[in-house]
């Protein structure tokens, strides 16, 4: 039997039907009528975030940590392009999100109203569809569509714009047990199930190649293929790589894991691609981070690439054998097909891999003066929090470090903004991910540079009992860049000072030499955070373990690390794979505005 409501109503009911828990996200003026309604409602949780792009990143962190489509709402104007951040964030890591935005009334679109901004317009580019809603009665099909679209195929985001007077009128809501309605999508039919022929052309090649590796992406994860990888690395015994992307795919403990490739990826890993005959690509898209310069990317091999999305494939790289198809269903029946073929003799290669395994480990320099190594902290926090622990990184040294020197056992343990590198991810992500797994210890391992663009959303947790943990690397600087000046600037450290200004003489500073702004402990205790700080090495396990132990509300610890420290190893940006720089000494003459790299003192060939 129909019922009459809302829009707001009807939009609501839809959104509970469809399946959301949680929804993060600040109310406004065109969105107010969907607040009210959801006032009422015990299915779905509203998240008060301190900011728009917080909500965005929290829809992110949920979806990630959960594998269901996070929501996130804003009112129109500002507050639907505060959201294009995380928007843009979930589009290149294809993250399952439904924005909902208010817009202005209908007759007043395209009249510069007050608060008006072509958000449809402005996020087409950034979003697998978007939609502006014009008759209430198709609230319940277009929220089961962008349901469906955000979650199937190759996921990301999805963008529902409601003008005000849309969500105001009335409409007729079809029952809950005919849920979904009819949905219209000509065109979309993302294939799940691959073409056998090229699976078994991709079966012979692997049983041909001498020097093959599992280059295994992002897309692993996304169709939830983890047991299905480790039976088909195990089967073949194939060296595997994990990408940023899909730390966790793949046990970082065994044997066959060579580490992460790329730009700040270990020796084995980036050597190994370089110089094999075949990558069995599995849900990557070749990236420039993970490439180098792509036409000295692995030259000598054939590329077997596997993804849901037929536009990654022949992208950047040519492939023998492409292969469009969800990575599970290829996964399962490349293994099946395997079994009928000879396995591949690699014990010569697996020497020469075992080779760069033993002499290049990844390892860090403990600071002569006595300061705290960033990499000692990040390495003790996995080690303490443990394997089942959810780590959140922002962007910069101290993400690499992340993944570089915490042990990834299990999928979904890793969080991270990979194609966007947006600053500010960390601490509302890690919101999220708490929040759709409240049983698990999340950690945010972020930099003092990052932790200031999104830090707000720690009240928001204090009040909403989130209680997430923060580590903030603290260099007093914006690490990565500082590096990056160091390496090809001559030094010259332009705008990356963050921490530090004169002694101030008003009543009440400290003085006696520079301080530290902000304080982060009092800053912490501000947002209603427990806020520690930690100076020494051998305070750090005490510290980490006072945090552990503190479970109702958020805990922040600002460790003080040197500022000097690099991430090594390290490819230059524009650079050849081949010329990975171990460490500063090593590092060759690279012109950055050239883009390529000259008389290179490493060579791993």
């Amino acid at each position: 039997m129909s019922e009459q409501m809302t829009g707001a109503q009807s939009l609501v009911r839809a959104l509970e039907t469809a399946g959301a828990e949680i929804a993060f996200g600040i109310p406004g003026g065109a969105i107010l009528p969907l607040y009210d309604p959801l006032f009422d409602s015990v299915k779905l949780r509203h998240v008060l975030v301190r900011h728009e792009q917080g909500a965005g990143h929290a829809a992110e962190g949920y979806a990630m940590a959960t594998g269901k489509v996070g929501v996130c709402m804003a009112t129109s104007g500002p507050g639907a392009t505060n959201l294009v951040t995380p928007i843009s964030n979930a589009y290149m890591d294809s993250t399952p999100i439904v924005a909902i935005t208010g817009q202005v009334p209908s007759s007043m679109i395209g009249s510069d109203a007050f608060q008006e901004a072509d958000i449809r317009g402005i996020t087409m580019p950034i979003t697998k569809h978007n939609f502006l809603v014009t008759d209430p009665d198709d609230i319940p099909r277009i929220v089961a569509e962008a349901f469906h679209l955000a979650s199937t195929g190759r996921p990301g985001p999805v963008l529902v714009d409601l003008p005000k007077d849309v969500l105001q009128a009335s409409t007729t809501v079809i029952p809950s047990q005919v849920w979904p309605p009819a949905m219209d999508l000509p065109g979309y039919r993302p294939v799940g199930r691959p073409h056998g022929k090229q699976i078994r052309e991709a079966a012979k090649l692997i049983s041909q190649a001498s020097r093959p590796v599992l280059y295994v992406g992002g897309g692993v994860l996304k169709a939830h293929a983890a047991a299905e990888l480790r039976t088909l690395a195990e089967l073949t015994g194939i060296p595997v790589v994990t990408t940023l992307m899909a730390r966790g795919a793949f046990p970082d403990s065994h044997r066959q894991h060579l580490g992460m490739p790329g730009m700040h990826g270990s020796v084995p890993a980036v050597t190994a691609l370089q110089k094999s005959d075949l990558l069995i690509t599995l849900g990557a898209r070749f990236d420039d981070r993970v490439t180098g310069k792509l036409s000295s990317f692995a030259p000598d091999a054939a590329v077997i690439h596997a993804d849901i999305d037929p536009a990654e494939i022949g992208k950047n790289r040519t492939a023998e054998v492409p292969i469009v198809g969800d990575c599970r269903e290829v996964i399962t029946e490349l293994t099946a097909a395997l079994a009928a073929e000879p396995k591949p003799r690699i014990d010569a290669w697996w020497r020469l891999v075992d080779g760069w395994k033993r002499t290049y480990p990844v390892g860090y320099d403990t600071p002569a003066d006595g300061s705290i190594a960033p990499q000692q902290v990040i390495a003790r926090i996995g080690e303490i929090a443990g394997p089942d622990a959810i780590y959140v990184a922002g962007v910069g040294q101290h993400q690499m470090w992340a993944a570089q020197f915490i042990s990834y056992e299990k999928p979904y343990t890793w969080l991270n903004s990979g194609g966007a590198g947006t600053m500010g991810y960390a601490v509302p992500a890690a919101m999220g991910a708490k929040v759709g797994r409240p049983d698990a210890t999340v950690w945010t391992i972020d930099g003092d540079g990052c932790f200031q663009m999104t830090n707000q959303e720690l009240a928001t947790c204090a009040i909403e009992g989130i209680p997430i943990k923060v580590a903030i690397i603290n260099n007093g600087s914006l690490g990565m860049v500082r590096q990056w000046q160091t390496l090809f600037y001559e030094g010259r450290y332009s705008n990356t000072d963050l921490a530090t200004l004169p002694s101030a003489t008003h009543a009440g500073a400290r003085t006696g030499g520079p301080r530290r702004v902000p304080d982060f402990v009092k800053l912490a205790e501000a947002l209603g955070c427990v806020g520690l700080r930690c100076e020494s090495p051998e305070d750090i396990d005490a510290t980490i373990e006072k945090a552990m132990a503190i479970n109702d509300v958020p805990v922040v610890i600002d460790f003080v690390v040197h500022p000097d420290s690099m991430v090594w190893p390290m490819v230059a940006a524009g650079a050849s794979n081949d010329d990975i720089q171990i460490a500063r000494d090593t590092a060759p003459d690279f012109d950055y505005e050239m883009g390529e790299t000259a008389d290179a003192e490493v060579n791993l060939s």
